[in-house]
Formats: structure tokens, sequence, C-alpha cells
């Protein structure tokens, strides 16, 4: 069982920047692939990021790419979304989620966080 709390969300302006983090108990936390996804209203679940157990695979959607960066601190239990160049069009609820398999589809995860807010304002 895992069990992940994002934080880090708020409201900014466009062109700047947040980073969000999500903790994870439990000690297989660094045996999972890691994923943050986000939901605007109206709209359904995307993919955003994702980043194997290891580190060593990582994979953006074409609308985030050359602005977020996904990483992760297995020692920590942490999985982190920098975000830059933020869009108004960026804005959604932002989750984290866990599986046991790296990916962009959200059925291959089997954790989810409860999401964090971002709005971005023009």
């Amino acid at each position: 069982q895992v069990q992940l709390v994002e934080s880090g969300g708020g409201l900014v302006q466009a062109g700047g920047s947040l980073r969000l983090s999500c903790a994870a108990s439990g000690r297989t936390f660094r045996l999972y692939a890691m994923g943050w996804f986000r939901q605007a209203p109206g709209k359904e679940r995307e993919f955003v990021a994702t980043i194997s157990w290891s580190g060593d695979r990582i994979s953006y959607a074409d609308s985030v790419k050359g602005r977020f960066t996904i990483s992760r601190d297995n020692a920590k239990n942490t999985v982190y979304l920098q975000m830059n160049s933020l869009k108004p069009e960026d804005t959604a609820v932002y989750y984290c989620a866990a599986g046991p398999a790296y990916g962009g589809r959200a059925s291959a995860y089997d954790y989810w966080g409860q999401g964090t807010q971002v709005t971005v304002s023009s």
C-alpha cells in the first residue's frame, strides 16, 4: 500500500513557475514508477509526465515538454514536478500516481493522491 500526498499548488501569473511535490508513504516507493496527471474543469484527466523507479526513463506530454521537469528522490520518498513558463491552459488539478509500470496510461497506476490545484492567471 502506498499513500500519496501532493503539495505546492497555488495561483501564479502566466510565465511563472511552481514546483509540485508528492510525498509517498511506504518503504516500497523506490520500486514504483511515478506519474503526474492533471484534470481541468470539464475535461478528462490527462497525462503530464512519468518517471521510472530508477529515474533513468522519463517521458512528457507534448504540451509540457521543455517547460516541465519530473524528478524523484527515493531517499525522501518524494517525486517532484518543476513547472516553468506556465500558461493559463496549464490550470488544472494535478495528481501524482504510483504504479508498477512506467508509462502514460492512467490505468497503469494503482495509487493516486488527492490532487493539488494549480491556477495560472493571464
